[in-house]
């Protein structure tokens, strides 16, 4: 059995992970993750993603490296994590009462093999005023999360509804996760 290695700091896709019950450890591969211009939302999450994974195989040979970068994108713009709640609220006040998409770019990488995939989830917000944007920010759960809302946390009160994998949204789309994995090995 080969060893697994989550090329990741999110504690979320720690969580999934453990919750279907993959045993792994963890690697925070150091990546830069500026958009290069022109690049296309899809194509940065995928291109960050396999860098992720490239990292995660040079310093584990033969080891399973699972990597993943998850944005949101609204009107073709990227949401990625706010720097501030300022910039936490812009991001909710442009995403309160529409739909929005979460892209994630997943990576597995044995040895020189690496295979992507990009996930794409439409979510749809509950409209909000500012005071209710202002006291879901307060409970911090917007801190260091693409599109400044965590949709497993109380962030799920602001979602109307979601087409497609719930968990893409989470940060980790499991199924795709799971054909990859069958597919590498």
């Amino acid at each position: 059995m080969r060893k697994i290695i989550l090329a990741s700091g999110s504690p979320r896709r720690r969580e999934l992970l453990k919750d279907i019950g993959i045993d792994f450890e963890i690697y925070k591969p150091d990546v830069d993750e500026s958009r290069l211009e022109n690049e296309k939302p899809e194509d940065l999450c995928l291109r960050l993603s396999r860098l992720k994974a490239k990292s995660g195989a040079e310093k584990f040979p033969d080891s399973i490296i699972i990597a993943a970068d998850t944005i949101v994108v609204i009107d073709g713009k990227i949401l990625g994590k706010p720097h501030d709640r300022d910039e936490a609220f812009i991001m909710l006040k442009t995403l309160q009462g529409r739909e929005h998409e979460v892209i994630t770019g997943v990576s597995v990488a044995l040895n020189e093999k690496i295979i992507s995939h990009a996930e794409h989830t439409l979510v749809k917000f509950i409209p909000m005023n500012d005071s209710e944007i202002r006291e879901y920010i307060s409970t911090g759960e917007c801190d260091d999360k693409a599109g400044a809302y965590a949709i497993q946390g109380k962030g799920a009160t602001l979602i109307e509804g979601i087409k497609g994998d719930y968990f893409n949204v989470v940060g980790l789309p499991l199924c795709s996760l799971s054909k990859m994995l069958k597919e590498i090995y």
